[in-house]
């Protein structure tokens, strides 16, 4: 079992430096625009935070992850396939567990951390009073 973690975390590492790794930077800023994209939207709407509203409300949370599958869903299975065809050229062999977490981490943690931020300074940008002209 320990073989295995050690493996994987070695291959995660590689990913840094091996080729394809421009989606390493391509697939986080896409995931951000859809985030930045949808929390600007979930300000004009009054929403709260996305990833608190999941995590705090029960009752909308099948809504809300619907509509967060549909900004960042085409991103995630990018980010899947894409890992599986490094792993044939590089590895000559697919682990799907890996394809999974390298997904996750490129598509959905930084949509999630974003989605709320944007969110929560856009509705403090909108809250603020503008400054005033003084007559001159």
């Amino acid at each position: 079992m320990d073989h295995m973690w050690e493996r994987v975390g070695t291959q995660l590492i590689a990913r840094v430096s091996g080729p394809m790794k421009f989606r390493l930077v391509l697939q986080p800023c896409m995931a951000a625009f859809f985030a930045i994209r949808s929390g600007l939207a979930d300000a004009k709407a009054g929403r709260p935070p996305y990833l608190w509203s999941i995590l705090s409300d029960p009752h909308q949370r099948e809504g809300l992850l619907k509509d967060g599958w549909k900004s960042v869903g085409k991103v995630f299975i990018l980010a899947v396939v894409l890992d599986v065809v490094y792993q044939i050229i590089e590895l000559h062999f697919v682990y799907p567990g890996e394809a999974l977490i390298v997904a996750f981490i490129l598509a959905l943690v930084p949509y999630l951390t974003l989605r709320g931020l944007v969110t929560r300074f856009a509705r403090e940008k909108k809250a603020a009073p503008a400054p005033s002209k003084k007559a001159v």
